[in-house]
């Protein structure tokens, strides 16, 4: 059943459109016809190269601001009339081993702010990002959505208080919210410059640099990983149909071990030398495999192969990173 009109002709605001996944979102939203799409980045993770092909069209604006001040977002609603906003921002999971309180606050204060506008009567929709992180190791296979909430680091804690603040504002003020929960994305455009960048970026930035890759732990660490617009298009197809106030897996049927990873993208860019053995980082969930019974069931949902979306993925990366690990 269809619960909202769909996009087409909207005013959309993206926050952290332009990082990874916002810009793949940002892109999909003005080729389905939206009307105008506004981002906000703080540039902590994004990089407004990103959002190159999305302001060429004269259809996006964008904003370096920081959704955690509300002042900021004060000021982008007088200047826009937001129908919809899709709530990207965050801050990697590596960061909340820098700045733990501050990768909490990101998430939790940031969310705040827009139900706040949201309750003034300000937009109508809010399409939330959560994380798989948000569920810690996995107590039962597969993961589904009443799956228990055992965050195991800030990071995490933060993104599940968020949740927990999008159901509460529905509850009690009958706004209109509803819950994405991604699993772990890859594809291009995925950060890889330091210790907050992804195991594919940063592996495939190592072995185009000449330097080893790593492994941390045992290795047998598994993710879930889902192709980024696989997920783009999971989530604007979701947006006619989500009820508010609840919450919804994006996944794939695939589980694959860091080790098993990493030795597949050494094999793309023929590495056959050491891979060193690293500590263990610490609170690593140890297992996501994750359901999506409840997705295929809402929506027509297409999956891209983890062979053909991680080959895809490390062609981009081998094309666009120089030789000293910078966009081409």
């Amino acid at each position: 059943m269809t619960l909202r009109a769909g996009l087409r002709g909207q005013t959309v605001l993206v926050t952290g459109g332009a990082g990874f996944i916002g810009s793949h979102l940002v892109d999909r939203l003005l080729a389905d016809g939206a009307a105008h799409v506004v981002v906000v980045d703080n540039l902590f993770l994004g990089d407004e190269a990103n959002l190159q092909a999305a302001l060429a069209t004269g259809k996006a604006t964008f904003y370096r601001d920081d959704i955690e001040f509300a002042t900021s977002l004060q000021y982008i609603f007088a200047k826009h009339a937001i129908d919809t906003v899709f709530n990207c921002a965050t801050k990697a999971l590596n960061y909340s081993f820098l700045n733990p309180a501050n990768a909490f606050a990101t998430n939790a204060t940031g969310v705040l702010n827009l139900l706040e506008l949201q309750r003034a009567g300000r937009f109508k929709t809010l399409c939330h990002f959560s994380t798989s992180e948000v569920y810690g190791t996995a107590v039962y296979e597969p993961m589904d959505e009443q799956h228990p909430r055992n965050p195991t680091t800030t990071y995490a804690a933060g993104k599940a208080a968020a949740d927990m603040a999008v159901e509460s504002y529905v509850r009690m003020f009958d706004v209109d919210a509803f819950i994405v929960r991604p699993f772990n994305n890859y594809g291009p455009r995925q950060n890889h410059k330091g210790m907050l960048a992804g195991i594919i970026p940063l592996t495939a930035w190592r072995l185009l640099n000449g330097i080893a890759p790593e492994i941390h732990g045992t290795g047998q660490q598994s993710r879930d990983f889902i192709y980024v617009s696989d997920t783009v298009d999971a989530v604007v197809k979701l947006y006619d149909v989500m009820p508010a106030g609840e919450n919804i897996n994006i996944s794939t049927d695939n589980q694959i071990t860091v080790e098993q990873l990493i030795h597949r993208i050494c094999d793309y860019f023929g590495y056959a030398g050491e891979i060193p053995r690293k500590e263990a980082r610490k609170s690593d969930v140890l297992c996501h495999n994750a359901s999506n019974e409840r997705v295929q069931k809402l929506i027509d949902y297409q999956l891209t192969s983890f062979d053909t979306g991680l080959a895809q993925t490390l062609a981009w990366y081998r094309d666009t990173l120089g030789p000293k690990g910078e966009r081409a």
